[in-house]
């Protein structure tokens, strides 16, 4: 068996369960309640594909709340918190992340939030091969992002996400996390 949300139910309820408890995570600055999860979805009997996800995502998950509680960033920052999940391939968190700031978004801003949404959707669907919505969504990312790229955060590197976008290039774009926090913790 492949971990896979798309065609198996219950690999889609621990990835959106585990998804789910980052944002408490991220806002409580403690990885409890995604350990919570992550011990009720890995039992040794579970398949070693769910092990392996639920393992994968909690280390990952460990270094997000990490880089947060060493620089000191707000779970306000929207956009540093994109940069932190995008740099770690947390794409369907970068999803749960962006959803209920889009719902509350209005005009320009909810355009941009939705740019990079579908941004991470694109890599989501690549993950799981699924190219032609990837390139469909791709489509639609690039289109925003070029019609409000003066507008987009200085701090990310939209011009590579741009052209990976463009390119539906199934390596995802590091956008500089690293440089970012360094920056930060210089200036606070």
């Amino acid at each position: 068996m492949r971990f896979d949300p798309f065609q198996n139910r219950l690999c889609r309820k621990i990835r959106n369960e585990l998804s789910e408890s980052l944002m408490g995570a991220i806002h409580s600055r403690d990885l409890a309640p995604s350990n919570a999860v992550a011990q009720k979805y890995a039992p040794e009997s579970a398949e070693e594909c769910i092990n392996e996800y639920i393992s994968n995502r909690i280390e990952r998950y460990s270094v997000i709340i990490n880089q947060i509680q060493s620089t000191n960033i707000a779970a306000d920052e929207t956009y540093i918190i994109v940069l932190l999940l995008w740099d770690k391939e947390l794409f369907f968190e970068i999803h749960e992340w962006l959803e209920p700031k889009w719902l509350k978004a209005k005009g320009t801003e909810k355009s941009i939030l939705q740019a990079f949404i579908q941004a991470a959707g694109t890599y989501i669907l690549l993950e799981y091969s699924r190219d032609k919505g990837a390139r469909k969504m791709a489509a639609k990312a690039v289109a925003t992002m070029l019609k409000y790229a003066k507008l987009l955060p200085d701090f990310l590197d939209t011009e590579l996400l741009i052209n990976k976008l463009k390119a539906v290039d199934p390596v995802p774009p590091k956008l500089g996390a690293k440089k970012m926090i360094f920056n930060k913790k210089e200036t606070h």
